[in-house]
């Protein structure tokens, strides 16, 4: 174990999921029937966060959640879930929305709102500092701020834990956050947006380790040790939705119980494809023994 309090410290986005099932995605100006629309608790920060979480991690969160009913229901999860939430500021307004479409093979459409993770500040990490000093690692995304997220991964290098950058949804960073990152985190789309879809390239980059995750087909781990192919289990697919998250959240686990980082890649492999067999982000992300 890690000797620190929290083995992850999530610093991220709380969104609620508005999902509905269709046969087709519409074209430009085209209507489609869906299902019922399903509401569930989300957002990029919070599914690692619960992820971590239910596979036995001790885990805590910074962020912003809204008054509404979409608040509600995420600081509800998260602290069901075992998350520590003492950091997890109610803010006046909307909370973020991500509303989803999931087509026949499981493949997902997202447009988020982002309600209060846009109001994510720097003082807010600041103010959260003792935080990242208990903590073996630090998980971000990109659903709040950059500015707020290269401040927090400097205040959690500064503390001695290890950055984990899943660059999601893709955006323009500054070196000095690429530099920190140990992994950073990308799937093959993120990946060409940064302009290098090998994991040396990435390296070169800047930062101190990578991970490609290529969906059905595994993910490409690049460290001090070289490249590592790294396979996912084969996995009957209802819905994508959250599996990247999953996976990121396992990834953040093993590497704060000490696990070199294609070993923790293997682990997380099968915690993504063990989420793609059921609905939901959050919902179907399994326990440590359902694994």
């Amino acid at each position: 174990m890690t000797g620190r309090a929290y083995d992850v410290v999530v610093a991220g986005s709380v969104n609620a999921d508005l999902v509905i099932r269709v046969d087709r995605r519409p074209g430009a100006g085209e209507t489609v029937r869906g299902s019922d629309l399903a509401t569930h608790p989300g957002g990029k920060g919070a599914n690692q966060a619960v992820a971590a979480a239910r596979l036995g991690g001790r885990v805590a969160f910074l962020g912003r959640a809204g008054t509404d009913g979409h608040g509600d229901l995420v600081r509800e999860t998260l602290r069901s879930d075992g998350v520590d939430i003492g950091h997890l500021i109610t803010t006046p307004g909307a909370n973020g929305v991500a509303l989803i479409t999931v087509d026949p093979s499981g493949d997902n459409s997202i447009i988020v709102s982002p309600g209060a993770n846009a109001k994510v500040t720097e003082q807010d990490v600041a103010a959260a500092r003792p935080l990242f000093a208990d903590a073996a690692v630090v998980s971000l995304q990109l659903e709040i701020p950059v500015d707020a997220g290269v401040a927090a991964a400097r205040t959690a290098d500064e503390e001695g834990a290890r950055v984990v950058f899943n660059l999601s949804p893709a955006a323009d960073v500054p070196d000095e956050l690429i530099a920190l990152c140990d992994p950073l985190v990308v799937n093959e789309h993120e990946a060409a947006f940064l302009g290098d879809t090998r994991p040396t390239g990435l390296l070169a980059r800047g930062a101190r380790s990578v991970v490609i995750t290529r969906g059905a087909d595994g993910a490409l781990v690049a460290d001090a040790n070289g490249v590592t192919e790294v396979p996912s289990p084969r996995a009957e697919v209802v819905d994508t939705t959250g599996a990247g998250d999953a996976f990121t959240g396992a990834l953040c686990l093993r590497l704060a119980h000490g696990y070199d980082l294609a070993t923790a890649a293997r682990f997380a492999a099968r915690v993504g494809a063990a989420a793609v067999r059921k609905a939901g982000a959050q919902t179907s992300f399994p326990t440590a023994e359902e694994l």
